[in-house]
C-alpha cells in the first residue's frame, strides 16, 4: 500500500516555510528594531517652505461704480517633479493624469506647438510664446537634435530623451512629451513656473484628492471675472508673462507666473492693478498637510481703477452699432441683387461693409462715455481663441475706435470754416457762387469738382453760398475757394488744435492718425505735394486721416466752442478697501482754438441746418422726432476706383446747451447721410439711460 504524501515533500516544505519565517523575522527586526528610529523620524518630518502669496488684482469699475472686471477665486494644480520623477514610471503617471484632467472637460497646459496625432507637424496656429519657448528648447538641445528638426525629428527625440517605451501608442506618446516638454522647456527660458491645470473643477481636484495621487499641488489662485459682455476693446485681458514681459516685470519684483495686462484698461494701469504679492512660510509634515501658516510679508492687493465709460452706454452704443451696421448689410445686399437684375452692377465692386466704430465723449469735460468697435469678441474666453480671432475675416481684435484712421470727408470743413473765418478770409456774409467746376487750375490739368456738379446729367450748382450754406449743402466749391487762400500750413495748425492729427490724451494704445502737410505727404501717397492736395485738404480727402475718437473730441471742442480737453478714460483711483480715492479726474484743456462767437455761432447754424433743414429732406425726417435739438454733418470719403465710399456722421446736442458729441464711421458704409441713423439711435439712448441715471446712488453709496 503507498502513501499519499511522501515524507521527503513534507521536510522539503517544513524547511522552506522555516526559512521564510527566518527572513520575515530578519526584515521586521531590521524595519522596527534597527531602523524604526529614522523611519519614525521620516513619518513626522517637518518642513518648512516659503512660498510667494499672489496678490488680488485691483477691479476695473465704471463712472458710477459698476463692477466691470474683478477677481474670482479659483484653483490650479501643479507638478511636483521631485515626487513625479520618484515614480518608478512617472510616464504612467503622467497619461494617467492627462486623461483624468480630460475625463472632467479639464484643459490641461500644453506648450508643445506640434499636432496631436501622426503624421506629426508644428501647428500653423503658433504663438509667440510657444514660437520663443521652441526656439529656447532647440537650442538647449542644440548638440543632441539635428539643425532645423522637424517636428517628426523632434517627437523621435522625445521618446528616447523621455524614455517613453514603445508600448505606448503615438498619440499616447504625444500627450506625455507634452507635458514633459512643457516642464523642460521651462529649465532652457525664463518664464512662468509650469501650472498644469489653470482653474481646475472641483470635481477634478476633489477626484485626486480621494485617488490620494501624488505629485500633484493645489494652490490658491485667481481669476478674472468679468461683469459685462461688452467693452472688450476698452477692457483688454491678461495673460502669463511673455520673455519680453519678465524682463521688464522682474525689475519690479513681479513673480514668475505673474499675470500683466495685455491690452486696454488692464495694459494701460498695470501699475496701479496689479498689487503687491506678499511672502509665506508654510509648516507641513511629510504627507504635505500644512501645520502652520506665518506671513513675512502680508500681499497687498492691487487698487480699484474708475474709467469715465458708463457700461450701460457703452452697451447700448455696441449694440446700436451692431444693428445699424446689419441693417446697412442687407440693404446693400438687395441693392446688388436688384443691380444684378437690371444689368447694372458692377460686379468689380468692393462693396461689403469691413468695419465701424462709434464713439460718444462729454461735450464739456472731453471724457470718453462709450467706444464700440465692430466686429467686436468675447474678452472672457480670448487666450483660448486668440489664434482664431487673428484668422477671423474683418479683425475683430482691431480696436476702430482708437487705431482705425479714416478720412474724414466733409466733416473737416468746419475745421476749414473756422479757420478761413479766424483768419479773416471770409465773413459770416461773404458768399461765393458755386461754379460747378473749380478752374483756378486747369492751365495745370487740375480742376476739381464739387459733388454737385455729376449728381446729374445736367451738371448743377449750389446757388451763392455763406459759410452757413455751405455747411448746409456741404458745397465743395466753396471750401475750395477758401481753403486755396488760407493754405495747408494754416489750415493744418487749426486742425492740430482740434486735436486732429495729434495724441487724444487717453492712455490707452491709440493712432494720432495725419493731418495732410507737405512734410510727409511723400510718406503717406508716394508723390510730391501738389497745390491739388491744398484744396483736397480742404475738404477732408488728401491724406488726412483721423480716428473715431479724435472726431468725436473736435466735434466737442466745436461744440463749446473751442475748448478741446483730454480724453482720459480714467475717472478716479481707490485703495483695494475703497476707503481712499488717490486721485479724481479734472478737466485738462490740451488747446484752444481762438475765433470770435460769431463765428462759432455760423458754424453751428450750418450743422443745425444740415439735420433740420427741410433741404436736407432725409436728415430732417430723421433727426425731427428726436427729444433734443441736434448739429451735425455728414462726410463721404472716397477710397478709390471700384470700393465703396467709408461714411461718417459726427453730430452735438442739444444744440443751445451741448452736452454730448458722437462720432460714427462705417468702412464703406457709402454716404454720411447713410449712417446717421445709427448717431441718432445712439443719441436716443444717452437721453433715455440720462433721465434715469441723473437720480442715481452716488458711485460706493450704500442703497437705502
Amino acid at each position: 500500500m503507498h502513501r499519499l504524501v511522501r515524507q521527503g515533500r513534507v521536510v522539503a516544505m517544513a524547511i522552506m516555510m522555516l526559512v521564510l519565517l527566518v527572513v520575515y523575522v530578519v526584515f521586521l527586526y531590521r524595519l522596527q528594531i534597527i531602523e524604526g528610529e529614522k523611519y519614525y523620524n521620516q513619518s513626522n518630518e517637518i518642513k518648512n517652505e516659503e512660498r510667494t502669496v499672489t496678490a488680488a488684482r485691483g477691479n476695473i469699475l465704471d463712472r458710477y461704480g459698476r463692477v466691470l472686471v474683478s477677481n474670482a477665486e479659483c484653483y490650479n494644480l501643479s507638478i511636483d517633479t521631485t515626487k513625479l520623477f520618484a515614480n518608478e514610471d512617472p510616464n504612467a503617471t503622467i497619461l494617467g493624469l492627462v486623461q483624468l484632467v480630460e475625463s472632467f472637460g479639464d484643459v490641461y497646459t500644453d506648450d508643445l506647438p506640434i499636432t496631436k496625432e501622426p503624421p506629426f507637424e508644428f501647428t500653423e496656429d503658433m504663438t509667440e510664446i510657444q514660437k520663443t519657448m521652441l526656439a529656447a528648447y532647440i537650442k538647449d538641445k542644440a548638440d543632441e537634435l539635428p539643425e532645423n528638426p522637424t517636428a517628426v525629428e523632434l517627437m523621435s527625440y522625445m521618446r528616447t530623451r523621455y524614455d517613453i517605451d514603445n508600448s505606448y501608442s503615438a498619440q499616447q506618446m504625444r500627450l506625455i512629451a507634452g507635458v514633459r516638454y512643457s516642464i523642460n522647456v521651462r529649465y532652457a527660458i525664463n518664464t512662468a513656473d509650469y501650472i498644469f491645470v489653470e482653474d481646475a473643477s472641483i470635481q477634478l481636484i476633489t477626484s485626486i484628492m480621494e485617488n490620494k495621487l501624488t505629485g500633484i499641488e493645489v494652490n490658491r489662485a485667481y481669476v478674472r471675472q468679468y461683469g459685462t459682455e461688452y467693452a472688450a476693446h476698452i477692457l483688454g485681458y491678461v495673460g502669463l508673462m511673455t520673455q519680453e514681459e519678465y524682463e521688464k516685470y522682474s525689475l519690479l519684483d513681479y513673480s514668475t507666473d505673474a499675470y500683466v495686462g495685455k491690452d486696454g484698461i488692464e495694459y494701460a494701469f498695470e501699475d496701479q492693478l496689479h498689487g503687491t504679492d506678499g511672502e509665506v512660510i508654510e509648516t507641513k509634515n511629510a504627507s504635505g498637510t500644512i501645520l502652520a501658516t506665518v506671513y513675512t510679508k502680508e500681499p497687498v492687493p492691487g487698487n480699484h481703477v474708475y474709467l469715465t465709460i458708463d457700461i450701460t452706454l457703452q452697451e447700448q452704443v455696441e449694440r446700436i452699432l451692431n444693428a445699424g451696421v446689419q441693417d446697412l448689410i442687407k440693404t446693400r445686399e438687395q441693392a446688388r441683387a436688384e443691380g444684378l437684375a437690371r444689368g447694372d452692377y458692377n460686379p468689380e465692386m468692393k462693396d461689403e461693409i469691413t468695419g465701424a466704430a462709434a464713439v460718444v465723449v462729454n461735450v464739456n469735460t472731453g471724457e470718453p462715455l462709450a467706444m464700440a468697435s465692430w466686429p467686436t469678441y468675447d474678452v472672457t474666453t480670448i487666450i483660448e481663441n486668440y489664434q482664431q480671432l487673428l484668422a477671423t475675416p474683418n479683425a475683430p481684435l482691431f480696436n476702430r475706435a482708437l487705431m482705425g484712421a479714416y478720412a474724414p470727408g466733409s466733416t473737416f470743413k468746419l475745421c476749414t470754416s473756422i479757420a478761413a473765418l479766424s483768419k479773416g478770409i471770409i465773413n459770416t456774409e461773404d458768399k461765393i457762387k458755386c461754379q460747378g467746376v473749380f478752374t483756378k487750375y486747369s492751365a495745370e490739368g487740375y480742376s476739381p469738382e464739387c459733388w454737385i456738379w455729376n449728381s446729374t446729367s445736367e451738371h448743377l450748382t449750389h446757388p451763392e453760398e455763406n459759410v452757413n450754406t455751405a455747411i448746409r449743402d456741404s458745397c465743395n466749391y466753396y471750401f475750395y475757394t477758401i481753403g486755396n487762400v488760407l493754405g495747408v500750413d494754416d489750415l493744418g495748425e487749426f486742425a492740430h488744435n482740434f486735436g486732429l492729427g495729434v495724441s487724444t490724451g487717453i492712455e490707452l494704445v491709440e493712432t494720432t492718425g495725419n493731418m495732410s502737410n507737405r512734410a510727409n505727404h511723400s510718406d503717406y501717397t508716394g508723390t510730391e505735394w501738389r497745390i491739388g492736395d491744398t484744396l483736397q485738404a480742404a475738404i477732408g480727402q488728401s491724406d488726412s486721416i483721423f480716428t473715431p475718437l479724435q472726431m468725436a473730441e473736435y466735434v466737442a471742442t466745436v461744440a463749446n466752442k473751442g475748448t478741446r480737453y483730454s480724453a482720459s478714460i480714467l475717472k478716479a483711483i481707490r485703495s483695494f478697501d475703497y476707503s481712499e480715492k488717490s486721485y479724481e479726474r479734472e478737466p485738462e484743456v490740451l488747446s484752444v482754438v481762438e475765433s470770435a462767437d460769431y463765428n462759432w455761432d455760423a458754424v453751428h447754424d450750418g450743422m443745425w441746418q444740415v439735420v433740420n433743414s427741410p433741404i436736407n429732406l432725409a436728415n430732417y425726417e430723421l433727426f425731427s422726432p428726436c427729444k433734443w435739438v441736434v448739429a451735425g454733418k455728414t462726410g463721404t470719403a472716397q477710397k478709390g476706383e471700384n470700393i465703396a465710399n467709408d461714411a461718417m456722421f459726427i453730430c452735438f446736442a442739444p444744440y443751445r446747451t451741448p452736452e454730448v458729441a458722437v462720432s460714427v464711421v462705417v468702412e464703406r458704409g457709402g454716404a454720411g447721410a447713410d449712417v446717421a441713423f445709427i448717431a441718432r439711435n445712439i443719441l436716443d439712448a444717452y437721453i433715455t439711460i440720462r433721465g434715469y441715471s441723473d437720480s442715481s446712488e452716488p458711485e460706493m453709496a450704500l442703497l437705502k
